[in-house]
């Protein structure tokens, strides 16, 4: 890892027709709009879906890193994530968020240390970290 502090920069404009163009240096653009939820299309990536990608993205990373450090093999993992958009105490915000991970493991892991290290990166994730918002793990290891 290189040394702290780590700077992310992003650029976004737009125009009177709504889509957002988003682009980063060495990354390709895309556009976001508002979800259905909001009057949107639905059919473009919104802020509320790119919350929800960091918050899968970042537990998914932050796992293979932990799994790596810590010798641990492992075939395949999948996430869904779930966030919640509420009202709380006046405000529309993030209210709650799920990951449901389904970790895939050899048939002689142990079983234990792959919910301890499923945890860990719960707890260790740098998106969740950065939230208010209470954080869930749903996990599940299969071997294969």
């Amino acid at each position: 890892m290189q040394k702290l502090p780590h700077i992310y920069v992003v650029n976004a404009n737009t125009d009177m027709e709504g889509y957002v163009n988003i682009n980063g240096k060495n990354l390709p653009p895309f556009e976001s709009a508002p979800p259905a939820e909001f009057d949107g299309p639905g059919n473009k990536w919104s802020p509320e879906t790119l919350f929800t990608a960091s918050v899968v993205d970042c537990f998914i990373l932050t796992f293979s890193a932990i799994a790596k450090a810590s010798s641990f093999e492992w075939h395949s993992i999948n996430c869904v994530g779930e966030c919640v958009v509420d009202i709380v105490d006046g405000r529309m915000r993030f209210n709650d968020i799920l990951i449901k991970a389904l970790l895939n493991v050899p048939s002689d892991t142990n079983i234990d240390r792959a919910y301890r290290l499923l945890e860990k990166a719960e707890k260790s994730c740098l998106v969740t970290n950065s939230l208010v918002v209470e954080t869930r793990l749903n996990a599940e290891v299969k071997t294969v």
